[in-house]
């Protein structure tokens, strides 16, 4: 059986996570609720976010700690996130605006299936 994942990330974003990580190291992500440049994937080098009760881990992708809000979560534990990419600059304080590029979610609706295997892992 194959694992069902809570995030996961496009080929086009792990080339962007690649360039970012020569520059500053490891990386994290914070699901962004709103503030600052909307509802938004915002990447930092590890341990540059503060996280804690309030967020919950939803996995890694391509090797980097994924959190989301606690409250947002609670909108979207039925759905799969898939991390990409798009051009455009966004006004946040995210390590990719500088290179004229935005992490972007894609989400679609878990079905009934796999929500019994994410209860089960």
């Amino acid at each position: 059986m194959e694992k069902v994942e809570r995030v996961k990330v496009t080929d086009a974003a792990k080339e962007v996570i690649d360039k970012l990580r020569q520059q500053h190291g490891e990386l994290m992500f914070h699901q962004s609720g709103g503030c600052c440049d909307g509802s938004q994937p915002m990447c930092f080098e590890k341990g540059e976010f503060r996280t804690g009760e309030s967020d919950v881990l939803l996995g890694q992708v391509y090797g980097c700690d994924f959190f989301i809000a606690r409250d947002q979560y609670e909108y979207w534990k039925h759905t799969q996130l898939t991390l990409d990419i798009v051009p455009g600059r966004g006004s946040s304080f995210s390590l990719e605006i500088p290179l004229g590029l935005r992490f972007h979610i894609r989400s679609r609706v878990f079905s009934e299936q796999e929500m019994e295997q994410l209860q089960s892992l």
